[in-house]
This record gives C-alpha cells, sequence and structure tokens, in this order.
C-alpha cells in the first residue's frame, strides 16, 4: 500500500491520526497505550455507556439466582 492509500483514523480519546497498522500502532484505534487505558477507565466508571432497555433486566439476575 502506498503512502497516498493509508487511510487515517481518529483516536477515540484525543482525536491524534491512528491508522490500522498493528506494527506501528498495536494499540488500534487509539494512537496509544495512555488513550487506550482513558478508554477503559471511562468504561470502568460508567462514563460510557450502550443505551438500551432496561426494563426487565433486574429480574434476571435476582438474589434467587433464577432466571
Amino acid at each position: 500500500m502506498s503512502e497516498s492509500e493509508i487511510k487515517l483514523f481518529k483516536c477515540p480519546t484525543c482525536s491524534a491520526p491512528t491508522q490500522y497498522d498493528t506494527k506501528k500502532f498495536p494499540d488500534f484505534p487509539f494512537c496509544n497505550k495512555r488513550c487506550k487505558m482513558i478508554d477503559l477507565g471511562a468504561w470502568a466508571s460508567e462514563d460510557h455507556k450502550i443505551e438500551g432497555d432496561q426494563e426487565g433486566f433486574d429480574d434476571h439476575f435476582s438474589e434467587e439466582g433464577t432466571f
């Protein structure tokens, strides 16, 4: 692939340019390990959430262990 054909992506954390090349960017889609860990921390602290229907969710994971 020539230099003119390289597709650049934005890092989801800092918007720095990155590309799908695991030798140059082993943490793709992030530009580096720091941005990858920032994103992981955001998921762990529930800053990032996947929207969905929560109705009935607790019923599936009740104290009795039944579904």
